[in-house]
């Protein structure tokens, strides 16, 4: 009796009358779909509603011969019950996915109408922003505005020389089609281009003043000339965009080749109809540089790299080497000392014999002066040679370094190691 007692105190004994309240709202084993003691869906065994109970379920304790726990198990059967039947107001389409993509379109169309009212803080972020350029001085000079790139970078954290040889050839043939010279080719007008003529690029003088860094805004100004009976003369002032300084001046010498049997030609009357009336009459940007550039041989080369294969990507359209992949061979055999203490200063090329893309090239450099005085601050002056393995000149040149300016890579440190 005393444990009866006790049990019944952990285990209270619920009436007759409070069962059968519990079971009312939803009988156990009644409805299309029976629950389980614990309010598992238990299927009908046979049409005569035997119920066929999952493994889990537990049978319904008994204390003294006396069923409970009826009263917690029957409140799950009455919490998981159905909802109440739908009506005409829940059966209504849910509205808030249309409010949200209502949303979203409101919120592009006001970051679209923000893109194109934007107004950049820095003036020169849109200077050019299309890259297209555009004519000055009554047709006479063109203009086009680059942003230095961070792939157009090297390892003294400013632009090499080769990008900005690249804005130059961009910014002379902006310049032609402009005019509406540009047909076929590099600068072909539409009389070269019946005649199967092409430009070639015989000399180039190049001073670098200094190097623009990532994020700098270049100008390029440009302009034709006549240079003796069959040439043209290309000059090119590039300056800092924001604060006007002078970053380069570049002039070059241009002369008529024949496309099929690949000779030097006499510019014709009708093609000096087209383009005579671009030419300006000035002097050249640089003075000319009159000394001769030495033919060196593997006796008089420092330093000689062989086996330097044009890719397909450094053809032009004319289908040959483009004469700016001509000024990283030469620099391919330049000392890594020299390139690690200075930077080119200026440059001179004598562009010999053009380039295929079956061509074997060797590159020689030999160092003609390591300054007046022979200190670290002196500059110095290179011989090149970039010749075919047949010995066939491709071009010769001159070019003058001077030490890397203070502002470079020394004051700001190395890169991280492992950084790209």
């Amino acid at each position: 009796m005393v444990a009866s007692m006790a049990t019944s105190a952990f285990f209270p004994v619920p009436s007759s009358s409070s069962v059968a309240s519990a079971k009312a709202p939803k009988p156990i084993n009644e409805g299309p779909e029976r629950l389980g003691i614990r309010g598992i869906v238990a299927k009908p065994a046979s049409q005569s509603g035997a119920m066929e109970v999952k493994a889990q379920a537990q049978a319904i304790p008994k204390v003294n011969g006396t069923k409970v726990g009826l009263k917690a198990e029957a409140q799950t059967v009455e919490d998981d019950a159905p909802s109440a039947p739908r009506t005409f107001y829940n059966q209504l389409p849910d509205w808030s996915f249309l409010f949200a993509a209502i949303t979203t379109i409101f919120l592009a169309a006001e970051k679209q109408f923000t893109l194109i009212d934007w107004k950049p803080r820095r003036p020169d972020m849109l200077a050019d922003a299309f890259g297209l350029g555009k004519i000055m001085q009554d047709g006479l000079v063109f203009r086009q505005n680059f942003s230095i790139r961070s792939y157009e970078i090297g390892a003294d954290r400013t632009a090499s020389i080769e990008t900005l040889m690249n804005h130059l050839q961009e910014t002379a043939l902006n310049h032609a089609r402009s005019a509406g010279l540009l047909v076929d080719g590099f600068g072909s007008t539409p009389e070269m281009t019946k005649k199967n003529l092409i430009w070639v690029v015989t000399k180039m003088q190049i001073l670098v003043e200094r190097y623009p860094s990532w994020e700098d805004v270049v100008e390029v100004d440009t302009w034709v000339a006549s240079s003796g009976k069959n040439g043209m003369r290309r000059d090119w002032h590039v300056h800092d965009y924001r604060t006007g300084e002078t970053v380069l001046r570049a002039t070059s010498v241009w002369v008529m080749m024949n496309k099929l049997t690949r000779r030097l030609s006499k510019i014709p009357e009708e093609v000096r109809a087209e383009i005579g009336r671009y030419f300006v009459d000035c002097d050249p940007i640089i003075d000319e540089d009159s000394r001769k550039v030495q033919k060196l041989e593997d006796n008089t080369a420092d330093y000689i790299k062989r086996g330097l294969n044009p890719r397909w990507g450094d053809l032009d359209i004319n289908q040959h080497v483009n004469n700016v992949k001509y000024i990283g061979w030469i620099l391919e055999s330049t000392p890594i000392s020299i390139l690690e203490s200075h930077e080119l200063a200026g440059m001179t090329l004598e562009y010999r014999r053009e380039c295929g893309r079956d061509s074997v090239l060797q590159s020689l450099t030999a160092i003609s002066n390591h300054g007046s005085d022979g200190s670290p601050e002196a500059g110095i002056e290179c011989q090149h040679l970039l010749r075919l393995e047949s010995r066939a000149e491709i071009m010769r040149g001159r070019t003058e370094w001077r030490p890397k300016r203070a502002q470079g890579l020394q004051n700001m440190g190395p890169l991280p190691a492992g950084s790209t």
